[in-house]
């Protein structure tokens, strides 16, 4: 199914702006129970985002964890490279018991910001630049 500026883009829940807008929305209300972080920003200085997330769920890193190398460790363990190297993600499926099950690689590409738009041409990147401005405009959310 092509893009179209016409037809909201729809996740299996629903409008994925509303998904998107809904989270940054109650992030910016009740900053103490919503903690929304961006895969770019994560990507960037993931450090820091480890803590803030252990912070955050009210499990801060000791000065001992933190010279121990713990940080560096989770961050280890969660990269693309490891979780994308397990066999349960290299051919397990996600919810095999429903008629329709997805292929846990599919979640897989590549890791790399803005490599989405090697799969579209300048007119579908135009398009999406302009459903992504007029979505977010007012809302003090930037994406990149």
């Amino acid at each position: 199914m092509g893009l179209s500026m016409d037809i909201p883009c729809i996740s299996c829940c629903g409008p994925y702006w509303d998904h998107i807008l809904g989270y940054w929305k109650a992030s910016q209300e009740r900053p103490e129970r919503i903690l929304f972080l961006k895969y770019e920003d994560m990507k960037r200085d993931a450090r820091n985002d480890v803590k803030m997330l252990a912070e955050f769920i009210g499990n801060p890193f000791t000065i001992e964890e933190e010279k121990a190398g713990t940080i560096e460790n989770i961050i280890n363990l969660c990269s693309f490279e490891n979780l994308s190297n397990m066999e349960v993600n290299k051919s397990g499926k996600h919810r095999p018991e429903e008629p329709i099950s997805i292929e846990n690689r599919i979640y897989f590409r590549k890791a790399k910001d803005g490599d989405w738009e090697n799969y579209f041409t300048e007119e579908m990147k135009e398009k999406v630049d302009k459903l992504t401005h007029e979505q977010l405009i007012g809302t003090g959310l930037v994406l990149k």
